[in-house]
């Protein structure tokens, strides 16, 4: 079934209304950090990325609105290559959530082994390291996947017809059937990079969940075993380990929800090339939710942030309402348990966290 106009109207509206809140919640989160100073600081700095990417990718979403509903010249080239830079930051951007729930991880696992200690200086120049290796790779790997579709679309003229057939504005798409009729274009080079550019996406999607999803499982496993090893813990404490174990889940939860269904979008359209209204609804999906991403990010951090903030509020109150002989009874056994001035230290390096 052919889509009407007003089908591709909406799309334009969706994604322009999304791009702007997510250009919005990211540039938030990316201001919140620079005030703070946290953008140099090891905890923070793989959000700090993942904010930048998810704000440059609200861009392209907004500029491929705004470019869809006019008539400039060299619109076709001009929207197939947003859409190949567009792809690198979202690719980016699933290297850049794995970097930051690794670091949470890592930061548990930390806290866990140093029983007690404060982690030598060692483990924290290697967690730094690892964190830079990290941010290298996660922007490298990305735009030499995409050379070739920069390098060999360009060449072989792959944007033909690519604003008129509304690929300005849907996620690989397949080339235009117009294209056949002009001798300039390579008709097989541009197949292959379609399914080249479906190929990359798929794979870093796959492997970027694999990896959060071992990361959830082995946070969560090492909270129990941090919680049990401790014994005793306060109130703020608990609060801490608590919405260090939200935050774990949360972003994996964004993540799927971002792009899940531009997967099962893509998936569907590789097994049945027809349009229906399966694809018309799955379009609009899409259309909310990857273009979303900035924005579901902030929203996590500032209600993780907000939620640690009042959990600690309401810990003091009630260190407030307790009696002295109380109090005292929780010194006492405190100083007899190591672990927890371990807890405590991670309160404190954690609050820049959260």
């Amino acid at each position: 079934m052919a889509f009407p106009l007003e089908f591709f109207s909406a799309i334009q509206w969706i994604q322009f209304v999304m791009a702007i809140l997510s250009v919005i919640g990211s540039s938030s989160l990316i201001t919140y950090a620079v005030f703070q100073n946290m953008q140099k600081s090891s905890e923070i700095r793989p959000l700090f990325y993942l904010s930048c990417s998810d704000l440059l990718l609200g861009i392209c979403w907004l500029t491929e609105a705004l470019l869809y509903g006019t008539s400039t010249a060299y619109k076709d080239i001009v929207c197939y290559n947003l859409q190949a830079v567009g792809q690198i930051f979202y690719i980016s951007s699933f290297f850049y959530t794995i970097s930051y729930i690794w670091y949470l991880y890592t930061e548990l696992r930390m806290k866990h082994n140093q029983s007690g200690q404060s982690p030598s200086p060692l483990v924290v120049a290697y967690t730094c390291q690892v964190g830079q290796i990290a941010f290298i790779l996660s922007s490298l790997i990305p735009l030499l996947l995409m050379i070739p579709v920069f390098c060999l679309g360009n060449a072989s003229e792959c944007f033909h017809n690519f604003s008129q057939s509304h690929r300005c504005i849907l996620m690989h798409s397949p080339p235009s059937a117009m294209a056949e009729l002009l001798p300039s274009a390579n008709i097989s080079v541009c197949s292959i990079l379609y399914f080249y550019g479906i190929t990359i996406f798929l794979a870093s999607f796959l492997f970027s969940l694999f990896t959060i999803m071992v990361l959830l499982i082995q946070a969560q496993i090492l909270c129990k075993k941090f919680v049990k090893s401790t014994g005793f813990l306060g109130s703020e404490q608990w609060a801490v380990i608590h919405i260090v174990e939200q935050r774990v889940r949360l972003y994996p939860v964004a993540f799927l929800c971002c792009w899940g269904p531009a997967i099962i979008l893509m998936i569907i359209k590789l097994t049945k090339p027809q349009d229906t209204k399966l694809h018309m609804a799955l379009y609009i999906l899409q259309a909310l939710t990857a273009t979303s991403q900035g924005l579901l990010n902030c929203g996590v951090y500032g209600w993780t942030q907000h939620k640690f903030h009042q959990l600690k509020q309401e810990a003091r109150r009630d260190a407030d309402t307790q009696t002295p002989l109380l109090c005292s009874q929780k010194r006492v056994y405190s100083r007899g348990l190591d672990p927890l001035e371990s807890t405590v230290a991670f309160a404190t390096s954690s609050s820049t966290i959260l």
